[in-house]
């Protein structure tokens, strides 16, 4: 922080001590007296006297906000500039404990920057209105979409039901979510794309043959693409008078239908960002294309198979092999390369939205996480460990804080990501990436192989070779579990007022029996003295 002072002025601090002793004349300066680099004047700070000190100050260029009378200084009355830059240290967390301090506090912290920061490093932009402003009514603040998001996290921890999609004909190889638009796609052994409502779990729309095994699929509200062992991309262009974005079953039309071809072996991957297209593919090539020309940009060599790639800024990460890369998207270079990842290849990857964590799932049922460092040189290291599964984790998605997993042994595996970040920050990075972290959750219900799943908001798409698609919903599970606490509350209440109504019974029947018990006393020693009284008046 910079606080601006008058350029002609200048404190400066004197060494008097020596001066004393070579000249005893000079008078020897007071404490509270400050030199002007000028040497023209000395001001004279009194304590005693509060005006002329702040006087002395207005003249130096230093200004201060005089505290009230018997009023001590506090946090917020240090500049805002000060306290924005304080706040900016606190983790969510803390900062939500700050703001239960007083109101000055919970106004900072409510409206403070820092929330925007949060919710972009873990969730990307959001879909919904933003308000830039603290006093727009209708539009929810950062902080309140940040607490809403993270609330919402917890559903993956509740009571679920499974929704069953059917439609194609055999094996399913790829599942894509396109969460903004709660629409799923997937594709696999019958060479059709079919669209998915994912809120309603009804099919709306399905393309015609491709012509080959379509092993990839990506979307976002612009484009379609759809990849397979053909080595073509096809792509369907948004339909803006579509509510559903694409028109998969109309007739082909060149305005909105390409195909792309290039590669000269199977497409096993694909990737959208803002201006480009990623393919992967078995030819041991990963192409990046231009959105809007449809033209190759740039051919990134491998020396195995390509499994997956995941973009993000200016980077991408791929799997080939045994090995994962680290590839600048602009020029081509590689940028780090991390060998023997896994035991066998590594088929499937994930990334944070901020491109530091990335994820591998391998044919020896690990799952890793590693740490992407880009300062100088680019750096890969290895944090932690997942083994969940007993076959190949043949895909991977994640959304913060939830990486899931599907595995040819039929599982899902759900891994909550926040806690290990936390002690991983305290932890040594030598003993950190040998030790095997457990899933927080297992889901089950497939009998064979699960090829491809995607993540939403409160819901679990997959599918594989059973040729069917599932759709694990969550969207109830705080409800429920909100109902069953309140019933669990009902139960322990009229529990405790049952035993109350037994401690008070109690109560009173033995005050019943011991005033039966002194009756029964009083009864006796009256009917002793009335046969005393009998038995001397029939002596008599």
């Amino acid at each position: 922080m910079e606080f601006e002072c008058q350029r002609d002025t200048k404190i400066v601090l004197k060494d008097t001590s020596t001066n004393c002793f070579d000249n005893p004349q000079t008078e020897k300066p007071k404490p509270d007296q400050l030199f002007l680099s000028d040497n023209k004047k000395i001001e004279s700070l009194d304590a005693s006297n509060p005006e002329s000190a702040s006087k002395a100050n207005g003249k130096l260029g230093i200004h201060f906000i005089e505290p009230l009378p018997n009023h001590s200084r506090s946090f917020t009355d240090l500049p805002p500039a000060l306290v924005s830059e304080i706040l900016n240290f606190l983790d969510p967390k803390e900062l939500g404990i700050v703001s239960c301090v007083s109101t000055s506090l919970y106004r900072l912290a409510a409206e403070h920057h820092v929330w925007k920061e949060f919710y972009f490093e873990r969730w990307g932009h959001p879909a919904t209105a933003v308000s830039l402003e603290p006093g727009c009514p209708n539009e929810k603040s950062w902080k309140e979409l940040f607490v809403e998001r993270e609330f919402r996290s917890k559903t993956y921890m509740g009571r679920y039901s499974i929704d069953t999609m059917y439609g194609h004909k055999e094996a399913v190889r790829t599942v894509f979510v396109l969460v903004s638009k709660k629409l799923v796609f997937t594709s696999g052994y019958d060479q059709i794309v079919r669209m998915w409502d994912m809120e309603e779990g009804l099919s709306i729309a399905y393309s015609k043959p491709l012509g080959c095994t379509i092993r990839a699929v990506a979307a976002d509200s612009r484009l379609l693409i759809a990849g397979g062992t053909g080595g073509f991309i096809h792509g369907w262009k948004v339909n803006d008078q579509n509510p559903h974005l694409f028109d998969l079953g109309a007739p082909q039309n060149l305005d909105t239908e390409f195909r792309l071809w290039e590669h000269v072996g199977p497409i096993t991957c694909l990737a959208l960002d803002f201006t480009k297209m990623y393919s992967g593919s078995w030819d041991m090539t990963i192409r990046i294309w231009d959105r809007s020309s449809l033209k190759c940009l740039n051919v990134l060599l491998h020396n195995d198979w390509v499994w997956s790639l995941v973009p993000h800024d200016t980077t991408v990460g791929s799997t080939a092999g045994n090995c994962v890369y680290i590839w600048e998207t602009n020029s081509g270079c590689q940028l780090a390369v991390t060998s023997n990842a896994h035991t066998g290849n590594v088929y499937s990857l994930a990334r944070s939205h901020t491109g530091k964590l990335l994820f591998t799932g391998g044919e020896d049922g690990s799952i890793h996480m590693f740490e992407i460092n880009r300062n100088s040189k680019c750096s890969v290291r290895k944090t932690a460990t997942w083994v969940p599964h007993s076959g190949p984790v043949y895909s991977l998605a994640f959304e913060f804080p939830w990486l899931v997993s599907a595995s040819s042994d039929g599982k899902i595996s759900l891994i909550d990501v926040r806690e290990l970040l936390k002690t991983k920050k305290n932890s040594s990075s030598s003993s950190s990436s040998k030790n095997v972290e457990a899933p927080q959750r297992m889901l089950h219900g497939f009998k064979c192989n699960l090829f491809s799943v995607g993540i939403g908001f409160d819901r679990i798409v997959c599918a594989g070779e059973e040729g069917v698609v599932r759709i694990w919903n969550f969207s109830q599970a705080l409800d429920i579990e909100q109902r069953v606490r309140a019933s669990r509350g009902k139960r322990v209440e009229n529990k405790m007022r049952r035993r109350k109504i037994q401690a008070e019974t109690s109560i009173r029947g033995g005050q019943e029996e011991q005033c039966s018990v002194a009756a029964k006393k009083d009864q006796d020693k009256n009917g002793w003295h009335s046969k005393r009284r009998v038995s001397g008046k029939l002596k008599a």
